[in-house]
């Protein structure tokens, strides 16, 4: 996750937006019964040295956020092949695990540590898993239009102080768009990177969004996510050219490869 955003970097997204900075508690999602239908959101744990938050959008293709695949204190690309991703991750355990054979950040993105709002509206990356989650509990979400000034949306994140069970926040509000980022209100901190942002019309959660940033206004939290119109077929394009990666760091085959999958409950190391 970003650092914080000083408000006079935020000053010409939100004035005159015209909507409280306000949203619903977050819930942390501890039992089955509670993480019913979000166990397709899971955590991405970057080579020990970190984690975001990732969620699946089809069997083998994971979700997040583009700043996520950049060590943030060297500068330097994390190898695809040492992250992790965890659906499911909860309290020590996963519903499924599996290394990632792909990774792709969005063509337009440059990784800075500068705090730029111009930076979020190409804050996305989808990651190919090493093989498919296809478990009867674990269904990919669809995606849907981008959410308009006042809709209602969701977010289910991990965080630095709720980095052992995924939280949701069933509620929050798009506070409106400024040159290709959304707004809202929903409560994120580190390690929220990359968390899907839903839309929740007709009861039925569909990714409109990941969170990219957080930032303060009027000393309030808001949350910012790139917009998401067209990037999902870019994304997929970007993918299809990349190689896939070993441990070691060296190009896999562009055909095969892969590892045995993990599927159920078992304890690991958790993340940093």
């Amino acid at each position: 996750m970003r650092p914080l955003m000083r408000p006079a970097l935020l000053a010409a997204a939100l004035i005159a937006l015209g909507l409280p900075v306000q949203a619903d508690g977050l819930k942390r999602l501890d039992t089955g019964a509670d993480s019913k239908g979000w166990e397709a959101v899971g955590r991405l744990n970057l080579d020990g040295k970190g984690f975001c938050t990732g969620a699946l959008i089809s069997p083998n293709l994971v979700l997040t956020a583009a700043h996520c695949l950049w060590d943030r204190k060297t500068g330097e690309r994390v190898n695809a092949g040492k992250i992790e991703f965890l659906a499911g991750w909860r309290n020590g355990r996963a519903a499924a695990y599996r290394d990632i054979r792909r990774a792709v950040p969005h063509p337009d993105y440059v990784f800075s540590s500068d705090e730029s709002i111009d930076r979020v509206q190409y804050d996305l990356a989808l990651l190919e898993l090493a093989t498919p989650i296809r478990l009867p509990s674990i269904k990919p979400y669809e995606t849907a239009r981008l959410p308009q000034k006042g809709d209602e949306v969701g977010v289910v994140s991990y965080a630095r102080d709720r980095a052992e069970a995924p939280s949701l926040q069933e509620v929050c509000h798009v506070l409106g768009h400024q040159t290709g980022v959304m707004v809202l209100t929903c409560d994120v901190d580190f390690g929220s990177s990359g968390a899907p942002v839903f839309s929740m019309a007709g009861g039925v959660p569909r990714i409109v969004s990941v969170v990219a940033a957080k930032a303060e206004m009027t000393g309030q939290k808001v949350a910012l996510a790139s917009d998401m119109e067209g990037v999902l077929q870019v994304l997929r394009n970007a993918l299809e050219t990349t190689p896939a990666m070993r441990l070691n760091g060296t190009a896999l085959p562009q055909i095969g490869g892969g590892t045995r999958p993990r599927d159920g409950a078992k304890f690991v190391k958790p993340g940093p």
